[in-house]
């Protein structure tokens, strides 16, 4: 896994990623076949573990839809408007951090929220003589924060469908421990902006996207409210599929109804016929748009089922791994030697999340930190009564925050690349990743909002 992530870098999960899973559990069941397990026992064990994805598989191809129709109906592109016209050079890195977070729950990408308004606020940064690893972390923060808790993110409803949790459930859990690190890591910005010299300086990267957002949509709140209704939905515990499919429905009618130019740009033409097409495009293929600010386009344009297409085959691979490592006893020896510093729910969600570190530093993939961890310690969760959610939360809490700071972390190394800082630069800087591990840990040994079965 090492070595294929060593090789292909971030394009690792195009493809090479799923291969080594595979290849992986190829050579795992030729040791299963020498010491007698049979084929059949094997294709079981893996069968048994790969149906535990189907549904979150089906989740993942509706996020997908979602994101498509969230960017054609003006609901993304809304929120991105009034996002950035309350950016202040003396609230900077706050703010930096909010914005980051609001776009990266609504496209669930921590990624893409770098990519493009974290490139234009590094712009900015330089503009307002700030400095650039204080902005690349208030940035990843803020962008993990918005991906941690977003429904649309891939990790996000990875954790759940590996330990066996509710989507909306596992946010909610989530958000006992997130919540007040964000908002920690909030005011530590706000105090370092305080002290920070305020220095006018141009703000034309952010002046020319939100001109570019004005020129090609229709902007208006009542574009939010199919996001506020997906929030809603959520609190109200309605089933995730259910939810996204709907509210992506009734987003594609706030297209016809509010972007009716937009669509007819993106169409090509006003039949009747060409606009349902553009429509049901939209929630296979996502939505593209060309306009004369990269940022935007490169933001703005994706979604679509066949974006997730890569994340499913990841899903599926991985369960194929971990179901031949499981049959043929890898899994059991490994926790036999870990299980022996277990002695408290506190020290198992320890032993957890160090697992999870170790994963991110050996593999360099965040992915593999939430499912090999997820299948080590699920039976060890069960024999302590504890609720799945705290599993899932757990994964999150040390794989997915701890994947940035990682230098040869395929996230690690796309951060420093996108945002031009060196990991070891911003690490320090990254408040909300640093603050909510530890925030777990204390959570878990004092027994705070660890919910029992």
């Amino acid at each position: 896994m090492g070595a294929v992530i060593w090789m292909f870098g971030s394009d690792s999960l195009s493809g090479a990623t799923q291969v080594a899973m595979m290849v992986i559990a190829f050579f795992t069941a030729l040791i299963g076949l020498k010491n007698s397990v049979s084929w059949a026992e094997i294709e079981k064990s893996i069968v048994r573990s790969s149906t535990k994805t189907t549904g979150p598989i089906l989740i993942f191809l509706s996020i997908g839809a979602l994101i498509g129709s969230f960017m054609l109906s003006g609901a993304v592109p809304s929120l991105l408007y009034y996002g950035l016209n309350i950016l202040s050079p003396t609230y900077f890195y706050p703010l930096t951090c909010l914005i980051c977070a609001l776009v990266a729950i609504c496209i669930g990408s921590s990624w893409t929220t770098a990519a493009t308004i974290g490139v234009a606020l590094m712009g900015v940064s330089y503009g307002f003589a700030l400095s650039p690893e204080i902005t690349a972390g208030a940035i990843i923060s803020g962008a993990y924060f918005g991906d941690k808790m977003s429904p649309l993110s891939e990790t996000t409803n990875l954790a759940p469908s590996i330990a066996g949790s509710d989507l909306f459930e596992h946010i909610r859990h989530m958000a006992w421990v997130s919540v007040p690190s964000f908002v920690i890591a909030v005011l530590a910005f706000f105090a370092i902006g305080l002290s920070a010299p305020a220095i006018e300086g141009s703000q034309t990267s952010i002046d020319a996207f939100i001109l570019t957002l004005e020129q090609h949509f229709n902007i208006s709140p009542i574009n939010l409210i199919p996001i506020a209704l997906l929030l809603w939905l959520a609190v109200k515990k309605t089933p995730a599929f259910l939810a996204i499919i709907g509210v992506s429905l009734l987003a594609c009618v706030f297209t016809l109804i509010f972007q009716y130019d937009v669509l007819l740009n993106f169409a090509g033409g006003s039949s009747a016929a060409v606009l349902f097409k553009s429509l049901w495009t939209v929630l296979f293929d996502g939505f593209s748009i060309s306009t004369d600010n990269a940022s935007v386009n490169s933001l703005l344009s994706r979604g679509g089922m066949a974006s997730m297409v890569n994340m499913a085959w990841l899903v599926i691979a991985s369960m194929m791994m971990t179901g031949v490592l499981e049959r043929i006893g890898y899994i059991d020896v490994l926790m036999g030697v870990l299980v022996k510093f277990v002695s408290s729910t506190g020290s198992l969600i320890a032993s957890t999340m160090a697992t999870c570190l170790g994963v991110n530093i050996v593999t360099g993939d965040q992915y593999m930190s939430l499912v090999l961890p997820g299948q080590m310690w699920k039976s060890e969760f069960v024999k302590h009564n504890l609720a799945n959610v705290n599993l899932s939360r757990t994964l999150e809490d040390a794989g997915t925050l701890t994947s940035p700071l990682i230098p040869w972390n395929a996230c690690g190394v796309y951060m420093a690349g996108t945002l031009a800082v060196v990991t070891i630069g911003y690490l320090p800087y990254c408040f909300f990743n640093l603050i909510n591990p530890v925030m777990a840990l204390l959570f878990a040994f004092l027994n705070v909002k660890i919910l029992r079965v």
